[in-house]
């Protein structure tokens, strides 16, 4: 019986399965550091397949800094983590489909990599600015062994996992760059084929953050340096500072369409071009009763129009009552026949033009010229944005929590996030949002459900439970007196002193404010879960490499804090399941059987369970059962599940933990 691995996906892994997709000779075996046969790539092979396009020597351009190799690498290595539900700090837990996951980003990224592979519409981040004063977070990226034996214990001398970033440090620049490039290496691999990234960023590393994007998601794939104008400067000096940036960049440009609309206000074109080879003459018969804005009696005839020429060949364009009296011939370039010969003389209530947009009317202006008119559902958004002020922003979180100053400084505004959101999701998309702070994607996302046409639009937030008395004893000027207001709010409702607990505040007051106001009936909930290492016990060897005999040495290959499920949403993330779907528990013949989306999966993990129960669970024909490794008490047991399996329901997929 097969048996879960209980760690996150293997990157590496996944990258050789790509490259032997696309060149299944580069590939060959080695030993690994157990000396078992591993695929591997053939370097000299794969040189030789691409060896045209191979850049040799120092010439080649590339952007680089000290500590990238061990970020890829950081990036790429999997990890014996797990995310355990913490059902009591949700809301709604049963029915939501949103997630709220507290832990470092990093390591959340790896464990959804297989669950969520290119499920994410929309990735918004507004990561540290690395100004000097904000915190990073520490990782395995090494410089040389001393540094490596001084950061591979993750954590620093108070047990943090962040650590302050000051410009007087070395590698100050390095640092920041490995952090954001391995988190982003991971995101890529989230986001959708049609999906978008956007980046908050200001004037201090926006430069580096492109140069690390577009090596991650290719120049192409770059759509815009959008342009925060916040009508509003922090601190003086030789200019004063009214903007921030957003970077924008998607997985593949072929896939971006023109972005939605955000008035749906009706807008009018010419219908009609230059006579050439692109739009050569053709005759349309235009039928009585055509709008035509014109005074009563206007007449024209003949030949008219200057560049764009146009031809009477048939009866006249005589006006009354704007409108034609008869019906007229004209020869001329039109862009617009096939669409004009639907709204004349065929169904004029479903015509749209080629991006989606509703044709309202074609019409003549006074001078004879035929305009079209649509309904506005695709614009070129600006660049430069007006989200509002962050001091409005800040004014509004804080009026929120009903408090005189912003528990959390520098706030992202409501109205961005908005923007983004309706401009490019549709019905169900899931957004991803890993440094969420504050969590204004969620009230974000919450008001475009609630207000807008797009619904059911999920999100994914993600912040490491940021201790704000260790921030406050570092934070110098504005920053003290935020903490101090934050830490004294957590007091006043009996909260731990964590970022996360802010977080999780604000979406439960969303929630209620927008309900309150628009009464809609939408996904209010949030499933909280929470990093933590492995559910299984630690040996010196993986779950994978671990037999029953092996096992004997212990009381249970599980440790013992451990619930039925914890082991169930270690088990999603190990089969790539979706953390949100439905999820329904029952007592069988006195055991716990768990059901996930309607037998996506179904796990029992309880010890010596009765063959009837086996039976009565396979013949519900799930996709996928798994059971605990010592719910069974010898190898006979196993090999008896896997036959009343191979009965009842051939293709389940059956492991143990």
């Amino acid at each position: 019986m097969e048996k879960m691995k209980m760690e996150s996906a293997n990157i590496t892994d996944m990258n050789i399965d790509k490259i032997a997709a696309l060149f299944p000779n580069c590939i060959t075996e080695t030993d690994d550091e157990n000396g078992k046969l591993k695929k591997a790539i053939n370097f000299e092979m794969l040189r030789a397949m691409l060896s045209e396009d191979i850049a040799e020597g120092d010439e080649a351009y590339e952007f680089t800094w000290v500590g990238k190799k061990a970020a890829i690498a950081e990036a790429n290595r999997p990890i014996r983590k797990t995310l355990r539900p913490c059902v009591k700090e949700s809301v709604n837990w049963d029915s939501t489909e949103n997630l709220y996951i507290e832990g470092d980003n990093l390591e959340v990224l790896k464990l959804l990599q297989e669950s969520y592979l290119g499920k994410v519409k929309m990735i918004y981040i507004d990561p540290p600015y690395n100004t000097g004063n904000d915190f990073i977070y520490r990782d395995d990226f090494a410089v040389s062994a001393d540094d490596y034996a001084e950061e591979s214990g993750q954590l620093d001398e108070n047990g943090n996992r962040l650590f302050k970033n000051t410009d007087s440090n070395g590698r100050f620049h390095s640092d920041w760059c490995s952090m954001i490039y391995s988190r982003l290496m991971l995101a890529r691999n989230l986001l959708a084929d049609d999906g978008v990234i956007f980046i908050s960023i200001n004037d201090k590393e926006v430069n580096t953050l492109k140069d690390i994007c577009i090596e991650l998601f290719g120049g192409a794939n770059f759509l815009a340096t959008l342009i925060w104008d916040k009508n509003h400067s922090a601190q003086a000096g030789i200019f004063k500072v009214y903007h921030e940036y957003i970077l924008v960049f998607c997985k593949n440009v072929d896939n971006i369409s023109t972005p939605k609309s955000l008035d749906h206000d009706l807008f009018e074109a010419g219908a009609m071009k230059k006579v050439s080879g692109r739009h050569p003459a053709s005759e349309f018969t235009f039928p009585v009763g055509t709008r035509f804005d014109a005074p009563d009696g206007t007449e024209i005839s003949g030949e008219y129009g200057d560049t764009e020429k146009v031809v009477v060949t048939k009866g006249r364009l005589l006006a009354k009552d704007h409108k034609l009296v008869e019906e007229v011939t004209l020869q001329a370039g039109f862009t617009q026949a096939n669409q004009m010969r639907q709204y004349f003389y065929g169904d004029k209530e479903t015509l749209v033009d080629s991006q989606g947009q509703r044709i309202v009317e074609f019409y003549f202006n006074s001078t004879g010229k035929i305009k079209i008119v649509k309904e506005r559902s695709v614009e070129s958004p600006q660049t430069t944005c007006h989200f509002g002020t962050q001091g409005a922003a800040s004014t509004e979180l804080a009026s929120l929590f009903d408090l005189e100053e912003c528990p959390f400084s520098s706030p992202k505004p409501i109205s961005m996030i908005k923007e983004f959101a309706l401009r490019f999701l549709n019905d169900g998309d899931t957004v991803l949002d890993f440094f969420s702070g504050s969590a204004t994607t969620a009230h974000s996302l919450m008001q475009v459900n609630a207000e807008s046409n797009i619904k059911n639009i999920k999100y994914i937030l993600v912040q490491i439970a940021e201790d704000l008395d260790e921030s406050l004893r570092q934070a110098q000027k504005d920053a003290v007196r935020t903490l101090e207001v934050g830490i004294e709010y957590l007091d006043s409702v009996n909260k731990p002193h964590t970022i996360c607990e802010i977080g999780k505040e604000r979406i439960r007051r969303a929630g209620a404010k927008i309900k309150s106001e628009t009464g809609a009936d939408i996904d209010y909930g949030f499933r909280v879960l929470k990093l933590d290492d492995t559910n299984m016990q630690e040996v010196y060897y993986t779950p994978a490499e671990t037999d029953q005999q092996m096992l004997l040495g212990f009381e249970s290959n599980i440790k013992p804090d451990r619930t039925d499920l914890d082991l169930l949403f270690g088990c999603l993330l190990d089969w790539g399941l979706p953390l949100s779907m439905p999820y329904s528990s029952e007592q069988i013949e006195g055991v716990t059987v768990h059901t996930y989306n309607d037998g996506d999966l179904i796990a029992c993990f309880d010890k010596a369970i009765p063959e009837s129960v086996i039976k009565t669970i396979a013949k519900r024909q799930p996709l996928r059962v798994v059971f605990r490794d010592d719910s069974f008490s010898d190898s006979p047991s196993k090999i008896n599940v896997s036959e009343i399996f191979k009965m009842i329901s051939p293709d389940t997929r059956v492991k143990v933990i």
